[in-house]
C-alpha cells in the first residue's frame, strides 16, 4: 500500500525498537525530575521547623508540574504505538495507578493551599508528604510487578486484581522510597543553605545506605524470577561483558558518599541520579525486548508501522520542545533558596 517493499519490512524492525528508545527516555526523565520532586515530599514531615519545610517547597514549586508531563509523554507513546501492551498493562496495574494518581493530585493541591491557609497549614504538610510517600511507593510497586510479569492471552489481561502486590513488589516499592529519598536529599544540598543543607547532607547518607541495600537485594531477587534474566545475567561471556555495571555502580556509591562528607554542593545530586540511570540500565538488560514480560515484545506489541510513522512525527515536535522547556525552567530558577522566604516568592539568590 505504501510502496516500502524491503524497506517496510525494515521499518518494522527499526521502529518499535526507536519507540522503545523514546519511551524509555521519558520515563527515565520523569523518573530523574519527579523523583527527587517525590523526594523532598518524603523529607518534609522530617524537617525540624517551618522555616525549612518552606525552602524546601520553595526549592521545587516553581519546577514541580513540568516535571510530570515525562509521566505523561511515556503514558501516550505507550498507547499511541504499543496498544495491546497497553491493554495488558492498565488492567494489571490499575489499583497502584489510580492510587498514585489521587496521591499525586493531594501533592498537586498541597502546594497551591498550603502558601495561603494559616490554621489548616498542618493538613498541606500531611498531604504533601503522604501524598508524596504512596505516589512513590505504588511507582514501586508497578516496577515490581513488571519486573515479575503479567498473565495474559493475546491481547488481554488473565491475572488477578491483586497479583501486583507481591513481596517482590513490595521491596521495589520501599526501594524506590529511598532512591527518591536520596534524590531528594541531594537536591536540598545542592539548593538550600546552612543547618537545612547540613541536615540535608546527613540524610542523604542514611539514604544512600538504605538505596544500596534495596538495590542489593532487588539484585539478588531479580535473577531468579526467570532463568531467562539469571541467564542473561551470568552465563558467560554475558557475565564479562556486564560486569561492568555493578562495578560503575558501587563507583558512583562511593564517589557519592565521599563528595557528601567533603561538602561539594551539586555533584552529589547529578551522581545520584547517575545512580538511579546504572540501575534503571540494568532493568532494561534484564527485561529487553519484552514489553509485556515475560513473553510479549516490542515488535510482537507493536502498531501497523504508519502509525508509528504518523505518531513519531509528533513525538519529534513534541519531545524536544519539552527538553528545551525544562532546561529553561531550572535554568531560570538556579541557585541556592534563600534562608528567608516570603509568601508569594521563590526567593532564590
Amino acid at each position: 500500500m505504501f510502496g516500502f517493499g524491503t524497506e517496510y519490512e525494515g521499518l518494522a524492525f527499526w521502529l518499535p525498537l526507536v519507540w522503545a528508545g523514546l519511551i524509555a527516555i521519558a520515563v527515565a526523565m520523569y523518573v530523574i525530575v519527579d523523583g527527587f520532586d517525590l523526594g523532598v515530599g518524603i523529607l518534609f514531615r522530617s524537617a525540624r521547623d517551618e522555616n525549612w519545610r518552606d525552602r524546601m517547597m520553595f526549592s521545587v514549586a516553581p519546577i514541580w508540574d513540568g516535571n510530570e508531563t515525562w509521566l505523561v509523554l511515556g503514558g501516550g507513546g505507550l498507547l499511541a504505538v504499543f496498544h495491546i501492551a497497553y491493554a495488558i498493562l492498565m488492567p494489571a496495574l490499575y489499583v497502584p495507578v489510580i492510587a498514585m494518581l489521587i496521591a499525586l493530585i493531594f501533592r498537586g493541591v498541597a502546594f497551591e493551599f498550603r502558601f495561603k491557609s494559616n490554621r489548616s497549614k498542618f493538613l498541606w504538610d500531611n498531604a504533601f508528604h503522604y501524598g508524596s510517600l504512596v505516589a512513590t511507593f505504588a511507582q514501586g510497586m508497578v516496577l515490581g510487578a513488571f519486573v515479575q510479569g503479567f498473565s495474559h492471552d493475546g491481547r488481554q489481561f488473565t491475572g488477578g486484581t491483586l497479583d501486583f502486590f507481591t513481596p517482590f513488589s513490595v521491596l521495589t516499592g520501599i526501594g524506590l522510597i529511598c532512591g527518591y529519598g536520596l534524590l531528594g536529599a541531594t537536591w536540598c544540598v545542592m539548593k538550600t543553605t546552612g543547618e537545612l543543607e547540613i541536615w540535608a547532607r546527613r540524610m542523604s547518607l542514611r539514604f544512600l545506605v538504605a538505596t544500596l541495600v534495596a538495590m542489593v537485594l532487588v539484585s539478588l531477587w531479580v535473577p531468579f524470577l526467570g532463568r531467562e534474566i539469571e541467564a542473561r545475567w551470568f552465563s558467560w561471556p554475558n557475565i564479562a561483558f556486564l560486569a561492568p555495571i555493578p562495578l560503575v555502580t558501587a563507583f558512583v556509591a562511593y564517589r557519592l558518599y565521599r563528595d557528601l562528607e567533603f561538602g561539594y554542593h551539586r555533584r552529589p545530586f547529578f551522581l545520584a541520579i547517575g545512580l538511579f540511570l546504572l540501575g534503571y540500565l540494568g532493568l532494561g538488560v534484564s527485561l529487553f525486548p519484552y514489553i509485556v514480560p515475560p513473553a510479549l515484545t516490542v515488535w510482537q506489541a507493536s502498531n501497523t508501522v504508519s502509525s508509528q510513522l504518523f505518531a513519531l512525527v509528533g513525538f519529534a515536535i513534541v519531545m524536544p520542545v519539552t527538553f528545551a522547556y525544562t532546561a529553561y525552567a531550572y535554568y531560570v530558577f538556579r541557585g541556592k533558596v534563600a534562608e528567608e522566604v516570603q509568601s508569594g516568592g521563590y526567593g532564590y539568590h
